[in-house]
């Protein structure tokens, strides 16, 4: 098994263009796959990590209800943001600058093959992070993401999680807000959860400006941890 993750940090970067690379990574990942096993051979599959942040976007799931969405095309124009509808699992979110956003295409054949434990093991990564700023974060029961006040008038989310996986091999992930301008999600449901409210890092410490390499750093530190791998940057 072949544990090495290969990182691609893309600074700012569009969605689209962001979404294209990883479609490209997914697919070599399964054509090494599908030759292994038509010709019975063993090459190694490679593991892949892009780190973004996007200009502000709106993405919805396949089974996600664009009624969610409550601004017309016009209205996003003016936001200067742009929709996008994709194939990953989950409702609507939003990506936008200061939101720390991690795209793990994996082979989970060189981890373990079991998407309900690769979708814990990122809320973890998540939660450990926030524990390290003194946040008690945590999942909430048929939520996917990461949340904090779970089970209280008070319960809002702070990282959106959606992935797609086929033949074991993973691509979209999570999206935490850091210095996130929470404004933007007063514009959609978010993950057509009517009654949760969604927050930040910056606001839930009281900073204005958290330091977002730091937390790319500790997010990277906790993955490599949980899954057990080595992280090489390209």
């Amino acid at each position: 098994m072949n544990k090495k993750v290969i990182l691609h940090n893309l600074g700012l970067k569009d969605y689209k263009e962001t979404w294209d690379y990883q479609e490209l990574l997914f697919k070599k990942i399964i054509d090494i796959k599908i030759k292994n096993r038509r010709e019975d051979v063993s090459l190694v599959t490679p593991n892949y990590f892009i780190m973004v942040e996007h200009p502000h976007v709106y993405t919805l799931g396949k089974s996600g209800d664009k009624a969610n969405l409550l601004i017309n095309e016009e209205e996003l124009q003016r936001k200067k943001a742009t929709f996008y509808k994709i194939n990953r699992g989950g409702d609507i979110t939003y990506h936008g600058p200061g939101q720390v956003v991690g795209y793990p295409i994996l082979d989970l054949d060189n981890f373990f093959t079991d998407i309900h434990k690769y979708l814990r093991f990122l809320e973890e990564m998540v939660i450990l992070t926030l524990a390290e700023y003194g946040l008690k974060a945590e999942r909430s029961k048929g939520e996917t993401g990461v949340w904090l006040d779970v089970g209280t008038p008070f319960a809002r989310k702070i990282c959106a999680m959606g992935v797609r996986a086929s033949r074991w091999v993973t691509m979209h992930g999570f999206a935490l807000n850091v210095n996130t301008d929470l404004g933007y999600f007063d514009l959609m449901i978010p993950c057509g959860i009517k009654d949760k409210a969604v927050t930040s890092l910056n606001v839930e410490l009281g900073e204005k400006e958290v330091n977002i390499v730091e937390v790319k750093e500790k997010l990277l530190k906790n993955f490599t941890t949980l899954f057990e791998a080595e992280m090489l940057v390209k």
